[in-house]
């Protein structure tokens, strides 16, 4: 049977991604290095990482990670709705609460919230939602889970507190392999680095414009030990095998200092 990697531990929002793509037994693991490390050493068949949040935008870790890690490309996405929730021990009174544990996304995702219901309360970051379960330890202890959560000795309170209704994670399932794997997509993640004089990023999104493709995404994140310049993160509409995404892809190659194809799906 495969195996699916996911960011753990049970009960995460990663754990519904991963039971979502339908790829078999789902694993988890400690944090998304160890998640990148199990499939490049072939310990699972394939990963979900969360790569941009509609609220908080691009997960910058991840974004790092499927750029400096040879040998494997995202084939699939999973769109999961975000559905915040309070989580107590059993006979907690919500009014006594001081301590609040979650993954800073969660954490900031429901702001709004904690700073009307709970302002005194301290706002304590974990690794992952489901995390936080284990540093509930008092009544006065409470933390931030998904709708999917549930475990003896916890009480799911039934309100969603995301401050905003419509919110969602793209979480890409990922293997190993490279650009050869894809054939027919709706779409295609990449990063490229321009070269570093004026217009060039508006030279190298010019090309997707003149085959009239369509730029669902753009993140940019600096590129270490080069103070100032930056790579660019972009998703576009289309078919990786069209004649008019190769010719996109060919025009930026000529204009750009690096690109790498990071996904199609």
């Amino acid at each position: 049977m495969s195996v699916t990697g996911y960011l753990g531990p049970s009960g995460s929002y990663s754990e519904l991604a991963a039971r979502m793509s339908g790829r078999g037994e789902a694993r988890a693991f400690p944090s998304f290095r160890a998640l990148v490390g199990a499939l490049t050493a072939g310990e699972v068949e394939g990963i979900v990482l969360p790569v941009e949040n509609s609220l908080n935008g691009g997960v910058m870790q991840n974004l790092d990670l499927l750029q400096d890690t040879t040998g494997i490309i995202a084939v699939e996405e999973e769109r999961v709705t975000i559905e915040h929730r309070l989580v107590m021990l059993e006979g907690a009174d919500a009014g006594g609460i001081t301590r609040i544990y979650s993954h800073p996304q969660a954490l900031e995702q429901c702001a709004g919230y904690l700073f009307s219901r709970f302002p005194e309360a301290r706002q304590i970051a974990t690794p992952s939602t489901s995390a936080c379960i284990d540093m509930i330890k008092t009544v006065r202890d409470a933390g931030i889970v998904g709708r999917g959560f549930s475990r003896p000795g916890y009480v799911l309170l039934p309100d969603i507190i995301s401050d905003e209704p419509l919110n969602f994670t793209q979480f890409l399932y990922v293997v190993r392999g490279d650009e050869s794997l894809l054939s027919r997509t709706r779409k295609v993640f990449l990063s490229f680095v321009c070269t570093h004089r004026p217009g060039s990023l508006n030279g190298a999104l010019s090309a997707f414009a003149a085959e009239g493709i369509n730029m669902t995404k753009i993140e940019s994140r600096p590129i270490k030990d080069i103070p100032g310049e930056y790579r660019f993160f972009i998703e576009i509409e289309g078919d990786y095998s069209s004649p008019e995404v190769r010719r996109a892809l060919r025009s930026l190659a000529d204009m750009c200092r690096s690109i790498k194809i990071l996904g199609g799906y």
